[in-house]
């Protein structure tokens, strides 16, 4: 009897170490490798879609980028336009989180937050032209964002930024909180449409001309507000 029960104590034993070992590989869970496959799918997919563009990508070339087997790829995503939107979405926090330090570092000198916001703002995409081509370029003509509102939405985000940056250049305007909100709305609008063009146009111009074409239009704004 104390042989039979050493017998299946040993086969329970044996019974955890396999499950054990199939909860973890390399010292990481299930769901951990399942997180780790996801990131590296999304870091092929800046690669891939950053260099050749949206439309030139299919899955297979995210997977083999990636270095794995597309039943990984439907294990995060159920196609192309998810894991774009995905990137798409990480990319813009990113960029957003990097115009608002600027901004807030130079802060309160008005002239100082715009120099810093613009230069971190246009810095960014020149430094790291995957981020650019997938922002400016190729975001703009996937349908799946414009149908989940993903544009629309990222747009209002940066109006909001905008919004309250005019607010700390103007802390006793005059204006109201909807003035300041359609303001906003127009000079996200101005440097986006600078920003297409610099990126389409390959980055050819330099980047403090660049720069300044933006800084123009808020310093005229902020002349205009402080009389």
């Amino acid at each position: 009897m104390n042989q039979q029960i050493s017998n299946n104590l040993e086969t329970e034993r044996d019974s955890i170490k396999k499950a054990s070992k199939e909860r973890q590989f390399k010292g990481m869970s299930l769901s951990e490798r399942k997180q780790a496959r996801r990131e590296k799918l999304i870091e092929a997919g800046i690669q891939a879609y950053g260099t050749h563009g949206f439309f030139s990508v299919t899955v297979k070339d995210i997977c083999n980028e990636a270095k794995l087997t597309e039943r990984y790829f439907y294990e995060s995503f159920k196609k192309s336009e998810n894991l774009f939107q995905t990137i798409f979405l990480q990319l813009i926090e990113n960029l957003q989180q990097t115009l608002m330090q600027a901004i807030m570092q130079a802060s309160p000198d008005p002239l100082k937050m715009i120099d810093a916001g613009l230069h971190a703002f246009f810095s960014l995409l020149q430094d790291d032209p995957r981020t650019a081509r997938i922002i400016y370029i190729d975001a703009m003509l996937v349908q799946e964002l414009h149908n989940h509102a993903t544009i629309r939405e990222t747009m209002a985000r940066f109006d909001r930024i905008i919004h309250a940056f005019v607010t700390l250049m103007m802390p006793h305007t005059h204006l109201t909180e909807q003035q300041i909100s359609l303001i906003a709305t127009g000079l996200n609008g101005y440097v986006t449409q600078i920003a297409v063009r610099w990126v389409m146009g390959g980055f050819k111009l330099p980047l403090d001309e660049v720069v300044q074409s933006c800084r123009v239009v808020f310093l005229a704004l902020l002349e205009k507000m402080s009389k």
